[in-house]
């Protein structure tokens, strides 16, 4: 059974070969011939045209996913899967999706030499060491925590004997134990996952637990903490800062603190822009600001427009190179003056201008309630306030929220939960304090462009998010709960289940699709209107793949529908969660002792009563995590798994006898 059929027309720019040899292939994909499917498709690369290749690889991708495609004279149309499928079922589908773009990934030469560096033993310290000795082998820990087995039921702090975690974070420095590079065994260990490897923009924290009960300090897990997804509706609507629920808040409550936060979160975004140019040039005049017009801000927004214009026409990523020495004034002025941000400060300035204006009859000259609960009364002084609190969100939304986008322990760890006890650790007092000093200094890359100067933003996390792999099925995160009083705190830490995802995105589109899609936006007859210049917008890549589509003329809404709905979970750190996020309260009230140093062992500590006591009385268990062994040839779940390599075939003899 089947859903809606969507069209798939023939892009303006194709002549009668190219339609008949789509035609071509989506018959073979309607009648399931691989054969023809493949003919097909090599002739469409045949003809050199880059929409063809665009348009026959999203074909051959969502015929791979499931999708239905028929072919009549009318044209091409696809219709997505439907019907409920069984969580096996599903996970196995959404696995086999994910390991075809990691496989990918680890047959790149880059990757296996790589691999190969890592594996390969080396000088340390007069003794010969490789990668392979910051795995455990599951023969010693299997022993070691049978030799506990029984006393831990009475005492599991007899277990540290067997496994004693630790948080190390990922600098640039190298491993004590084995002289490797810290990003480096990340990395190697990051590429055992089942899904490839990718860096993410903007800020990102690595994180390795270690285990010192064994020699050289073998790797438990790894995690990693990066900039949010902007938007998310069930984490926005927890939080409590989606419009609707934010205004209805104000309207039961107005006070006049909020009526000054929401004038003085007003005059600071306006303290952030710089406007000398602007004031040279006659866009804007200090009196403005008390007096908007809307003449003056028509002229803002048109200036807006024809400087992205020119930064389409004009702009080079190497003009955009993250400024090295963030105190350089200088250096952020020349950025705030470049194209691209000369017309975002213009539309930003236009804005302010037009929600001080909204404001004008109810918060000026002096905030207070009655003036608060009067706008609230008023459409567009509602609208007004609903765009202070998207800039007050914008603000915190990158800087004191995370997303945990790796998260999960190696072999043999994860036999016995050890993703449970990375989990928690993730979320932990350590890593918080980690974070705070790692960033603490950072100049926002964006503010400080739009400023002129250097912005640093508050650095307390007080809220990580992350999603679960699989939609369906057990998840690491199930059940995970810190008490209270194990950190000392005023409530639990508990990964909450906030929803689901709406299973979008590129996952079920592979490489060559998505390079095909991004060759066609970039060779678009309008000129490059995305050029993966940090600061243009929210992911470069999924932006072009969009523009894409538009060229193709298909629905990029209905084809990036990936059909993988995945749970979404929330880790509140703090009891004053919105109060903070928006600059009402200006210090984190966290849920557990700041001032403690100990808060990785009682965490784990926590996770061996918890966890691990009741997982290792299983005979089943112990003999599951004996299994990982590094006896040569070496075969060990911690071990990067490469497919393999049919141009050299004798590398693989070679890695196999290693």
């Amino acid at each position: 059974m089947t859903s809606v059929w969507h069209p798939l027309p023939s892009p303006g720019g194709w002549r009668a070969p190219e339609r008949r040899l789509f035609a071509a292939l989506a018959a073979a994909l309607r009648d399931l011939d691989a054969v023809a499917a493949k003919s097909a498709l090599e002739a469409c690369a045949k003809r050199e045209v880059t929409s063809l290749d665009a348009a026959a690889n999203v074909l051959l991708d969502l015929a791979g996913q499931g999708w239905a495609v028929s072919v009549d004279g009318a044209g091409v149309f696809v219709a997505p899967p439907t019907g409920a499928v069984d969580p096996a079922t599903e996970k196995l589908r959404v696995r086999t999706q994910e390991l075809i773009k990691r496989n990918e990934q680890l047959a790149e030469p880059s990757v296996r030499r790589f691999v190969r560096f890592m594996e390969q033993p080396r000088l340390h310290d007069g003794v010969f060491i490789s990668i392979f000795d910051l795995m455990r082998d599951g023969r010693d820990l299997a022993h070691a925590l049978g030799a506990v087995q029984q006393a831990a039921l009475e005492d599991p702090s007899q277990l540290r004997s067997a496994i004693d975690p630790y948080v190390q974070v990922v600098t640039g420095d190298r491993c004590s134990e084995t002289g490797y590079r810290l990003i480096d065994v990340w990395r190697y260990f990051r590429h055992t996952w089942s899904n490839q490897y990718t860096s993410t923009p903007g800020r990102t924290m690595m994180l390795l637990v270690r285990d010192r009960a064994a020699k050289y300090h073998p790797v438990i897990g790894i995690a990693a903490l990066g900039s949010p997804i902007v938007q998310l509706a069930e984490r926005d609507d927890w939080i409590g800062w989606q419009p609707k629920v934010f205004l209805d808040s104000l309207e039961q409550s107005p006070t006049l603190r909020m009526a000054r936060w929401i004038t003085g979160r007003l005059s600071t975004a306006l303290e952030e822009l710089y406007r000398d140019d602007l004031v040279r040039d006659g866009l804007y005049w200090p009196s403005l600001w008390d007096e908007p017009t809307d003449a003056a801000i028509e002229r803002l927004v048109k200036e807006s427009e024809t400087r992205r214009r020119e930064h389409h026409r004009y702009a080079r990523a190497t003009d955009f190179k993250r400024n090295r020495d963030a105190n350089d004034e200088e250096a952020w002025r020349v950025r705030a003056e470049s194209d691209l941000f000369r017309s975002k400060r213009c539309r930003a300035l236009a804005d302010l201008l037009t929600i001080r204006l909204a404001l004008q009859p109810h918060l000026y000259p002096k905030p207070s309630r009655a003036g608060l609960a009067g706008a609230l009364t008023d459409p567009k002084a509602r609208r007004a306030i609903t765009a202070v609190l998207r800039r007050a969100k914008a603000d915190a939304v990158g800087t004191e929220i995370a997303d945990l986008t790796v998260c999960g322990a190696v072999a043999p760890y994860n036999v016995v939960l050890g993703g449970k006890l990375v989990s928690m650790l993730a979320a932990s007092p350590v890593v918080v304090k980690a974070y705070r000093e790692r960033y603490s200094d950072y100049a926002s890359e964006i503010a400080s462009s739009m400023a002129g100067r250097p912005i640093r933003r508050r650095s307390n996390l007080v809220f990580i998010g992350t999603t679960s792999l699989y939609g369906s099925g057990a998840s690491q995160y199930n059940r995970i709960r810190i008490p209270s009083e194990v950190l000392g705190g005023s409530a639990p830490i508990e990964y909450r289940q906030l929803g689901r995802s709406k299973s979008f995105g590129t996952s079920h589109l592979s490489s060559a699709t998505v390079r095909s899609l991004v060759r066609l936006a970039e060779q678009s007859a309008t000129g490059v209107r995305v050029n993966s210049i940090f600061g243009e917008g929210v992911n470069p890549k999924l932006r072009k793949i969009r523009h894409g589509f538009d060229l193709l003329d298909w629905p990029s809404d209905i084809l990036l529908q990936h059909g993988r709905q995945r749970i979404i979970y929330g880790i509140c750190l703090v009891d004053n969660l919105l109060p903070y996020l928006l600059g009402v309260d200006q210090r984190p009230d966290y849920r557990f002792r700041r001032s403690s140093m100990n808060d990785a062992r009682s965490v784990a500590a926590w996770w061996m009563k918890r966890w691990l006591t009741p997982r290792i009385q299983s005979a089943d268990i112990l003999a599951a995590v004996s299994t990982h062994t590094l006896i040569r040839p070496v075969r060990h779940g911690a071990r990067v798994a490469l497919p393999p390599d049919t141009a050299a075939p004798e590398e693989n003899e070679q890695l196999e006898l290693y």
